[in-house]
């Protein structure tokens, strides 16, 4: 149980006590810093602790926010501060520098609301900040967080608490500040009450998502009756299971339950939800005689790489500097003007439009329908996206740092076939003809495989050329102002080398065992996106060399369709299938329930 110790002297009629018990907090109290320090040594050794002036007036929430919040190592909100796991001694260290509250009272402003600054939790961040170490402070909005400085501002400040609606306030921070329309409109207006339904049931976020996963693959599942009944109820269930996939995130923001665990299953569950789908769609398909394998290949592999480009292209200018583009300027403008903002969200496909076009489309036509109604909609989407940024990247005059090419280089994913000729190439190629040769060498392998009859060995010839412009495009650090598009364009590559050497197969179970290939591929590519956004780095490199590399992979599949036939070829990828997702599975859950794992969760992507 995490330990509240409540410093200075109490103050008759404050409930502050209470409120922190109901946040789970044991109290204690502490005349001074002497017996605070006293108390941090006595609360359990994993457990947080709080220190929050016993003159604190304001609203629960203002305190579950600033000392509940299990990201941030520490955190505060005027009169209250907290601390977990190693960041403990440093609030230790900075107790130690401070002597008894002195009886002089001195005012400031913070957040509009009179506050003492002798108060030792505020004296305390001031140390902590002045040392250079980051306090995580929530944003409040209207809510109260203060100490007044004497009874009339404890007055004014109680006031201030009444005069606002605490859940209201709550509750409409549950929502993402920034969603697609269709999720802001139809869907959050009622997600957010149930979700408090389910914080006030004791269900936790990992549940919520687990029913939403649960949701999506009964509605795969009734998709692949290829029954019309069958269709319109997964249509339903698709709807629903993005409801409550807004809701677990809403949950998780309700009450703070952010955890590593639900960071994972967050991270990974919406893209596993969608693609099932798309194989129940093509299951239900065949079973009218309508093989769209090819189709929901398609599908899966152009979503994929949409989101490596919003991937590469973020993690680039994560922290560049000097930011000079007229293309980011002009779309700031834009933002000013209320109606372009929801039509920009909207053109670009983000999920509630897309699962819901998806839901419709099922609902009221055939799965070949919906295929070609979402193709072209994520193509016109991927198109205006990317153009956008290459606008934004060739305008900016900005220097991109060693984490931001480590990053890409990570999101490369190549393996150790182009390490060995990238180490002749260690001079590497000059500015924009780094994501030249990616892409001529990710077209040639594509090319090569589709336009050639199944077996041939052009298929390999492109491969080994692949995998020599795989190494000339990451000899050097990438750092180009187009370098990002490195990565989407080896995405684009491989997948694409795998469903045209399956196309080409024209054998049964040739395409949907290309389709688990990429599927298990795909989660690799994933999981290596979210450990970097949580700074953890990349997958470890064994990993990478146990599953060959982009390059090797891409190289693997071609020879083994020049050397098997058809139906060998099939039961090839089936198994490399199941390596690969047993590997990258395996590691996975084995990082992301370790303790040291980052709890990484979206608040911005809507795609």
């Amino acid at each position: 149980m995490p330990t509240a110790i409540v410093t200075g002297q109490p103050v008759p009629g404050s409930s502050l006590e209470g409120d922190l018990r109901s946040l789970g907090f044991d109290v204690r109290t502490a005349a001074g810093p002497a017996e605070a320090r006293h108390l941090i040594a006595a609360a359990p050794a994993d457990g947080r602790v709080a220190l929050v002036d016993a003159r604190f007036v304001g609203h629960p929430h203002a305190l579950r926010l600033g000392l509940t919040d299990p990201r941030f190592p520490l955190a505060a909100v005027p009169g209250a501060v907290t601390a977990q796991g190693a960041a403990r001694q440093t609030l230790r260290r900075a107790l130690d520098g401070q002597d008894e509250i002195p009886h002089e009272q001195a005012e400031a402003t913070a957040g509009g609301t009179a506050v003492a600054v002798d108060s030792l939790p505020d004296r305390l961040v001031t140390a902590l900040d002045a040392g250079g170490t980051p306090v995580h402070r929530p944003e409040l909005g209207s809510l109260v967080a203060a100490v007044p400085a004497d009874p009339q501002a404890r007055n004014e400040a109680r006031q201030a608490v009444l005069a606002v609606d605490e859940e209201d306030v709550r509750l409409r921070s549950a929502v993402k500040s920034r969603d697609g329309f269709f999720t802001t409109f139809c869907v959050s207006p009622y997600s957010r009450h149930l979700a408090r339904w389910c914080a006030r049931r004791g269900l936790t976020p990992n549940q919520v998502t687990t029913a939403s996963l649960l949701t999506a693959l009964i509605a795969a599942g009734c998709a692949a009756t290829g029954t019309r009944p069958g269709f319109v109820a997964a249509g339903l269930l698709l709807i629903a299971s993005f409801v409550l996939d807004c809701t677990d995130g809403q949950l998780a923001r309700y009450s703070l339950q952010y955890s590593t665990l639900g960071a994972w299953l967050d991270a990974t569950f919406d893209r596993a939800k969608e693609y099932a789908y798309y194989a129940g769609l093509a299951l239900g398909a065949a079973r009218g005689g309508d093989d769209v394998w090819a189709l929901a290949l398609g599908a899966m592999i152009l979503q994929t790489c949409r989101h490596v480009v919003d991937f590469s292209f973020n993690e680039a200018n994560h922290d560049a500097t000097a930011n000079t583009s007229p293309t980011a300027a002009l779309s700031d403008k834009l933002d000013s003007v209320g109606w372009t903002v929801w039509v920009r969200r909207m053109i670009v496909l983000p999920i509630g439009e897309r699962w819901a076009v998806i839901a419709v489309l099922t609902a009221v036509t055939t799965p070949r329908v919906t295929f070609y109604v979402l193709l072209t909609g994520c193509a016109l989407a991927a198109t205006y996206t990317t153009a956008g940024r290459v606008l934004r990247s060739l305008t900016r005059r900005a220097r991109r740092t060693d984490r931001a090419a480590r990053a890409l280089a990570d999101l490369a994913d190549t393996g150790p076939l182009a390490a060995v000729p990238g180490r002749v190439f260690k001079r590497g190629l000059p500015g924009l003809a780094v994501p030249a040769v990616a892409f001529a060498g990710g077209a040639a392998v594509v090319a090569c495989s589709a336009l050639t009859g199944f077996g041939g060995g052009l298929a390999v010839a492109g491969a080994v050329l692949y995998v020599l412009t795989s190494a000339l495009a990451t000899a050097r650090p990438l750092k180009g102002s187009l370098d990002w598009l490195v990565p989407p364009f080896f995405r684009a590559a491989e997948y694409g080398t795998v469903l045209a050497l399956a196309a080409r197969a024209d054998v049964h179970g040739a395409l949907p065992a290309a389709f688990g290939l990429v599927a298990a591929v795909a989660y690799h590519h994933y999981d290596t996106v979210y450990r970097i956004r949580g700074d953890a780095g990349a997958p470890p490199a064994w990993l990478v060399r146990a599953i060959g590399g982009q390059e090797g992979r891409t190289l693997l599949v071609t020879v083994l369709a020049a050397l098997l036939t058809a139906s060998r070829f099939t039961v090839a990828l089936t198994v490399i299938a199941v390596c690969v997702a047993l590997l990258v599975l395996v590691e996975s859950i084995r990082f992301w329930v370790s303790a040291g794992a980052p709890a990484v969760h979206d608040e911005g992507e809507t795609a």
